[in-house]
């Protein structure tokens, strides 16, 4: 067999690694098309555009219209899903969602596109992540300069945030540990994090060597991360840091009741362990009976879509 065509792994139907280095990702099977920002989008009032952030990162930007010359709005930076290895910022799936979130939440987003794994390394895809926020935190810097303006014309960066689904919230989970170990540029605080059905795992529960998060882990991590004892997985890890230091004063989890892919039980078990730690901050925690993982993604307009959003949404306001 030629070394194009050999496999090395095969996680059908998410990815398969061929010896070459070759990565094959399915997204036909979903029907997952690339979408162009929307200048003018009249149906949901909100306007985008793309950014280059550094040579190997990306983002989507997102305003809403009716934003006048001097106002200030609540900062989201978003992490898509996509279990580190599939996903972008600028899919229609995550682009109506992001519509639909920046319309209710009334803030500005930037929706990042980070290196997937398998063919880059997970400490790759978080620095990524980091330096994106890093790059918006920025904007607060008066000695920046080539500012983006949206960011420096409406951004509040006393009211910043970041949010993710699925692998997001694990991407989430891994940037605001490391805030509560690093500054941000020109000192911006992070008001609160959303963790949304979030990629974690916790040896505690039942029967979690079956679940496909912790299959799909280990075949992306890094050797010596392999099992579900690596800090950038479980938070609870022998080796990581205590969650007293949780770099946001607010949470918001939320999980599926229904859950397939990642088990209602792990953001259970994950806001019990905050509150266990110490953690001085407020967590509001939300399962919505009878839906599946990441639902309100797929599909935004459904009513429990709407509700869910519309719980962000207050979590972004919420002064």
């Amino acid at each position: 067999m030629a070394a194009s065509n050999e496999v090395v792994t095969d996680f059908y139907p998410f990815y398969r690694l061929y010896k070459d280095g070759r990565v094959e990702r399915f997204y036909e099977l979903y029907g997952i098309t690339v979408v162009p920002p929307s200048p003018e989008d009249p149906a949901m009032g909100v306007s985008s555009k793309d950014v280059n952030i550094s040579p190997h990162v990306s983002a989507r930007l997102y305003l809403p219209k009716n934003t006048t010359a001097d106002q200030k709005l609540p900062v989201l930076v978003y992490y898509h899903g996509g279990g580190l290895v599939l996903g972008s910022a600028f899919f229609k799936t995550e682009h109506c969602y992001l519509n639909h979130l920046v319309s209710q939440s009334n803030c500005i987003a930037i929706s990042v596109d980070y290196r997937l794994a398998p063919e880059n390394d997970l400490l790759t895809l978080y620095q990524d992540c980091w330096d994106a926020l890093q790059w918006v935190a920025s904007h607060a810097d008066a000695t920046t300069i080539n500012k983006e303006p949206w960011i420096e014309n409406h951004g509040d960066f006393r009211r910043m945030f970041i949010a993710g689904d699925s692998a997001g919230g694990n991407i989430v989970y891994n940037i605001v540990m490391r805030v509560g170990r690093e500054s941000l540029i020109g000192d911006v605080k992070l008001s609160g994090a959303i963790f949304a059905f979030p990629f974690l795992l916790f040896p505690s529960l039942e029967n979690i060597e079956h679940a496909l998060s912790y299959k799909l882990w280990n075949t992306i991590c890094p050797p010596s991360e392999r099992g579900i004892n690596s800090p950038m997985v479980n938070p609870v890890a022998e080796k990581s840091p205590s969650l007293s230091k949780l770099g946001c004063s607010r949470l918001f989890v939320c999980t599926g009741e229904k859950d397939e892919l990642v088990p209602k039980e792990i953001g259970t078990r994950f806001v019990e362990v905050v509150k266990e730690s110490g953690w001085k901050g407020e967590i509001e925690f939300i399962e919505v009976k009878g839906e599946g993982h990441c639902f309100q993604a797929a599909n935004p307009e459904a009513e429990k879509a709407k509700d869910l959003i519309n719980r962000m949404a207050s979590f972004i306001q919420h002064k």
